[in-house]
């Protein structure tokens, strides 16, 4: 029991922490006509309440006018003039009751979107300024899940804190002190009795509901994130023939939504049923006391409607109280996720009194450098060179030698644990992140692009570039002709990712997005390793092209395109093994000249290989004639 209780206080703790959260969109500081909506909106629903009490007086004066007794109406001389007018009062109280309620609905509806907008880009800008490793670590279809399920119950829970909540329990008072002055303690009694037991129930029902809500909103978000990673790989999955994998890891997913569903939906249904049962005893005993009165003559049958009225109209709100608390609740299910999203902090921040960062010349500087993922497993361990400005120095070494975690470090996605990172002179952690990684130009081995025009992945490099200057940095990437080959040119869709684009095509887009930056200082972190040797070396002329007269630090897996660098750093085990010119490590004869042998002898007998399968094609080998022995 203690264990439910402590449960249930944490709840309420989080609960009250999401609804101060979202206070500030719900009262917006700096929007004062957004306050001056709520304010009216307010008004007509307080407005529309107070006439929504008389419709049940007109009621029952019309029923006693009807049935002679115009004694208890006693308001209009005649009887046929005072049953007409109170009919038409009746029905136009109502009207306008109805009519107060939709002009608060549309004088608040721009108070509902401001939040809804403002959350949701505040998350956005968010997700943008966590560092490498959050992203890296979740799943891109369950981030896009907690944003869409948050943004939608943001404007229900605004909506009803503000409008609704506060109104309806100045109603529940004015109801209450309609049956006290009017009935007697035994009315209020039932009343209050009635509405608490409703409450409860309705709190009770809906907490245990709030877990089957969560355990529907987790099977959904999975089975997204599994359809959003299976599509995205759709090429991988046909390579393998995985479809129907695919098709049963999704359909789990589904299974498990669609049990939490049902219960959900199921669960709704035992709660209405609760309610009513609550409500129409309630009503029962209430009537019974009102026609008791009514046979003993201290009542009309006017009271009696009145009473039932009464009951009716409180039938509302006090359902709606209970959908209000249901809606809210799973509102703040839905958008916790997204708040703890917001409550996240970035691992990479600017420094309080960081600068922008002035390149002078270029030149790069690595000091003791350490640096690991984990503390269990050092990737760096001590890296101290320089690149010197317009120079050209090569990284190579191994798989896991921490070749690409340099480059990471250097656009800070991450801080170094020990030592420093300088661009003439400047530690990157003194700088803004902005200005850094403005004058740093990135081609990366995996050139992702995103699912528009070739134009537009051109100038994201610098959006504000002109059609001529995207051109012409599409000619120097050596990919221009190209794109005047396509039907469309440069408004192309690139599709999903760039994969309506080879390899090579989409390293030219990405070289030329850099091209159109024109960064003093350049990344190539292995950005010709995942093509073929013809395509590599048109890709490493236009490289060459970019590299010229700037900084330039090359990650390298295969080392004929690092021949021409000024310094070659090799890297094994976290540490600088060799360091120099090419010929210079040739003569060495150590780590590198292995590495070279070794990619050599590849590249010879991937070229035999490639000269067979020519020979083959044009009939020169005659696969009739025996082997040689």
């Amino acid at each position: 029991m203690a264990s439910d209780d402590k449960t249930v206080s944490a709840e309420s703790g989080k609960t009250l922490q999401t609804i101060y959260n979202l206070w500030p969109y719900m009262w917006p500081a700096d929007r004062m006509d957004l306050k001056m909506r709520v304010v009216w909106a307010t008004f007509y629903l307080l407005l529309s309440k107070i006439i929504l009490l008389s419709v049940p007086y007109f009621f029952k004066w019309s029923t006693d006018a009807l049935n002679g007794r115009m004694d208890a109406v006693g308001l209009l001389p005649t009887f046929m003039l005072g049953a007409l007018m109170l009919v038409i009062a009746y029905n136009v109280a109502r009207l306008v009751q109805w009519g107060l309620n939709q002009l608060r609905d549309a004088m608040f509806a721009s108070v509902g979107q401001y939040a809804v907008r403002q959350l949701a880009f505040k998350t956005f800008v968010h997700l943008h300024r966590l560092s490498l490793r959050f992203h890296l670590e979740r799943r891109t279809g369950g981030l896009s899940r907690v944003i869409e399920r948050g943004t939608k119950g943001i404007e229900t829970i605004v909506r009803f804190t503000i409008l609704n909540t506060f109104p309806t329990l100045i109603e529940f008072v004015l109801t209450a002190a309609i049956f006290w002055w009017g009935y007697g303690f035994s009315y209020l009694g039932v009343t209050a009795f009635t509405v608490w037991i409703y409450i409860w129930f309705t709190i009770r029902a809906s907490d245990w509901r709030i877990n089957i809500r969560r355990d529907m909103n987790d099977s959904d978000t999975d089975a997204n994130t599994k359809a959003i990673d299976s599509l995205l790989n759709f090429e991988t999955v046909k390579y393998f023939g995985n479809e129907d994998m695919e098709a049963r890891r999704f359909d789990q997913s589904m299974a498990r939504y669609e049990k939490s569903a049902t219960q959900v939906w199921t669960s709704l249904g035992w709660l209405n049923f609760g309610q009513g049962v609550i409500f129409g005893i309630g009503t029962l005993v209430m009537l019974v006391m009102s026609a008791l009165a009514v046979q003993n003559g201290t009542q009309t049958i006017g009271d009696f409607v009145f009473i039932n009225a009464m009951l009716l109209q409180l039938s509302v709100p006090l359902n709606f109280i209970g959908f209000v608390y249901r809606e809210i609740r799973q509102g703040l299910t839905d958008i916790e996720q997204m708040f703890d999203l917001l409550e996240v902090d970035a691992e990479i921040e600017d420094a309080p009194d960081a600068k922008e960062l002035v390149v002078a010349k270029g030149a790069i500087s690595f000091r003791d450098v350490h640096f690991s993922y984990d503390p269990a497993r050092q990737i760096l361990k001590g890296i101290s060179f320089d690149v010197p400005a317009g120079h050209t120095v090569a990284v190579v070494g191994p798989s896991g030698a921490g070749k690409s975690t340099i480059s990471r470090l250097l656009y800070r996605f991450y801080d170094v644990q020990k030592g420093s990172i300088t661009i003439d002179g400047q530690d990157v952690r003194g700088v803004t992140q902005k200005s850094l990684r403005s004058a740093i130009g990135m081609v990366p081995q995996d050139t992702v692009l995103f699912n528009d025009t070739i134009a537009y992945n051109i100038r994201y490099g610098r959006p504000s570039a002109t059609e001529a200057e995207v051109e012409q940095a599409a000619e120097i990437a050596q990919i221009g002709k190209f794109i005047d080959s396509l039907p469309e040119g440069y408004k192309s869709m690139v599709g999903e990712r760039g994969l309506k684009l080879s390899g090579g095509e989409k390293q030219r887009v990405a070289i030329a997005r850099t091209i159109l930056k024109s960064p003093p200082i350049l990344i190539l972190d292995e950005a010709t390793s995942a093509l073929d040797t013809h395509t590599e070396q048109e890709i490493q002329s236009a490289l060459d092209v970019v590299s010229k007269n700037r900084t330039t630090l090359v990650i390298a897996h295969r080392l004929s395109t690092v021949v021409n660098a000024d310094e070659i750093i090799v890297l094994k085990d976290g540490g600088i093994a060799e360091r120099g010119k090419h010929a210079d490590l040739l003569e060495h004869n150590g780590l590198y000249a292995q590495m070279w042998s070794r990619q050599r002898e590849a590249s010879e007998a991937e070229e035999k290989l490639k000269k067979v399968r020519e020979e083959d094609d044009l009939g020169v080998i005659d696969r009739r004639a025996p082997a040689a022995e």
